[in-house]
């Protein structure tokens, strides 16, 4: 009690020293406080957007891994040159699971939910147009847009021989209500007088967006017919019993079916239904087709799994590999991809807020360790009566620590105060920063190579088609997101502090008195009190 009471006093007596002390250590406590909170906020951001991230995922064919084959087998620019046919029949064997298979792996006890969409192409009438009906060749339309690929044709991939053949909707099945993930979120939905087809229906139900809705002045109730694009002769009735609309992005995005680039031209229904038709064609072609052709009309299928957790998620892998996936597929999460590429600049953030909590600690320890070895010198006489007095030498030690203990706590905690304050606008105006920064790096990175504004086929070695639209060559490219996509980045925090930060403020402050103190109980320790005393001038 001796010990605390002349720590007091001796504060007292030395104001100046001390009010120079708690500025110091208000800083460092100020900019310990931010670097923390930043830390903690990115901690708070991850778990809080974790918790509410509904987790799904998907199994596909590795196409990264062939191409590594493909250049490790001599057949790459060392070994003279790309293998396009090579590439080719690798292509052509690369198939999609079958149902049956993604329904295996749904077994799975990981696996919380699962379901499928099942994807054709068809062509309509006369009475039934796209939306973007243009006049365009096919071999034009494959060759030019994706000139990279040297025009190449990829069997195997919609039952044509050719990866983008010419067709003007894309009929897509949906195994379960589940399933129809943008009516779920509210990007879709079905205008009033309307109704979605019955989950797992096999009646020829449809539902048709608004702008194909207009575009053919068809209505609920209204009956449309498509035909196979292979075969006009081969023809499938569908009862319109809904008219939907989206708020999502209505650009052009690519398709596996060519011409139904236009998202308008998507016409839902049920996977039953559209399983049906498909075996429907099997059967006409199977009746109608000579050996040179091929006209059935085939699916592509596309599973999702969803899961409870990222736990659940990372133990799918090991379980549909005990179920027999081969090593050629492998597993990815969309969610959790988009998920971790929108913390990049909270998490860069994070880190740089690390480093500069250690060099602020660094540099504000050293401070004080000299600041508290001339506060001892000084204090030598002081130092030498005491333990001329009897007083030991480590209570000396203790009441100086317990000095430098009381300026540092009134420091951290005024510290902790205006950190409070500040670290929320202070976090959210460096994210903010950090994030144009980042945006700004892949802007230019885009730039070198000459995405910005030019058609992504010119990208991969194509030339420009002459029908594409102006806007799309002058820089305002539909096709842009396919290529560039921009991530959705967290650019806000809502809160940096809390107990967390608090407790590490005052461990903090604990560090600062023990590193700074320890200079002056050497010095004390060393200390002769009869010579300091003898000594005096």
């Amino acid at each position: 009690m001796y010990i605390v009471k002349n720590a007091l006093k001796s504060l007292g007596r030395s104001k100046g020293r001390n009010v120079l002390i708690g500025i110091i250590a208000l800083v460092i406590a100020v900019s310990s406080c931010l670097g923390l909170s930043i830390r903690q906020a990115a901690e708070s951001a991850k778990s809080t957007t974790l918790e509410a991230l509904n987790i799904t995922g998907t199994i596909s064919y590795d196409r990264s891994s062939m191409m590594n084959d493909i250049m490790g087998s001599g057949k790459g620019p060392e070994g003279g040159g790309f293998d396009r046919d090579q590439f080719t029949d690798m292509m052509g064997n690369a198939s999609s699971l079958t149902l049956e298979e993604y329904e295996t792996y749904a077994s799975a006890e990981s696996v919380q939910d699962f379901y499928y969409t099942l994807t054709a192409a068809f062509n309509g009438t006369d009475e039934l147009q796209p939306v973007t009906d243009e006049e365009e060749d096919e071999d034009s339309q494959s060759s030019s847009m994706f000139g990279g690929f040297g025009g190449m044709s990829f069997p195997g991939m919609d039952g044509s021989g050719s990866m983008f053949s010419s067709s003007d909707f894309s009929v897509i099945g949906y195994s379960s209500d589940s399933a129809m993930t943008s009516f779920i979120d509210g990007t879709s939905s079905v205008l009033e007088g309307g109704s979605m087809f019955t989950e797992g229906t096999t009646e020829y139900e449809c539902v048709i967006s608004e702008e194909l809705a207009i575009f053919n002045d068809l209505t609920v109730g209204d009956t449309i017919v498509l035909t196979n694009p292979a075969d006009e002769n081969e023809t499938y009735e569908l009862s319109v019993t809904g008219i939907y609309t989206s708020s999502a992005n209505n650009d052009f995005s690519m398709s596996v079916f060519g011409k139904s680039q236009d998202p308008a031209n998507q016409i839902y229904m049920s996977t039953a239904a559209l399983q049906t038709i498909l075996d429907a064609s099997a059967e006409y072609a199977e009746e109608n087709s000579d050996e040179e052709s091929e006209t059935e009309i085939k699916g592509t299928v596309s599973a999702t799994y969803v899961f409870a957790d990222t736990e659940k998620y990372y133990a799918f892998e090991e379980e549909v590999r005990t179920l027999g996936l081969d090593e050629s597929y492998t597993v990815s999460s969309p969610d959790i991809t988009a998920f971790e590429n929108s913390l990049t600049p909270l998490n860069t953030l994070s880190t740089m807020a690390g480093w500069f909590l250690v060099v602020i600690l660094i540099i504000g320890a050293v401070i004080l360790v000299v600041l508290n070895i001339f506060n001892v010198r000084e204090r030598k006489y002081e130092v030498g009566v005491l333990t001329a007095m009897g007083m030991k030498k480590h209570k000396v030690a203790a009441q100086f620590m317990c000095e430098i203990l009381v300026v540092t706590m009134i420091a951290v905690l005024i510290g902790a105060g205006i950190g409070a304050v500040s670290s929320v606008p202070v976090t959210n105006a460096l994210l903010a920063n950090q994030t144009e920064s980042q945006t700004s790096q892949m802007n230019q990175m885009n730039e070198s190579f000459g995405r910005p504004g030019s058609f992504p086929g010119g990208n991969m070695g194509g030339s420009i088609p002459s029908d594409i639209p102006d806007d799309i060559v002058s820089g305002n490219n539909p096709f842009e997101n396919m290529f560039n996509s921009a991530e959705n980045y967290v650019t806000e925090v809502n809160s940096a502090m809390n107990l967390t930060v608090v407790f590490q403020m005052l461990g903090v402050g604990l560090l600062l008195t023990i590193v700074a103190s320890m200079a002056s109980v050497l010095f004390i320790m060393r200390y002769d009190p009869l010579k300091i005393l003898a000594n005096r001038d």
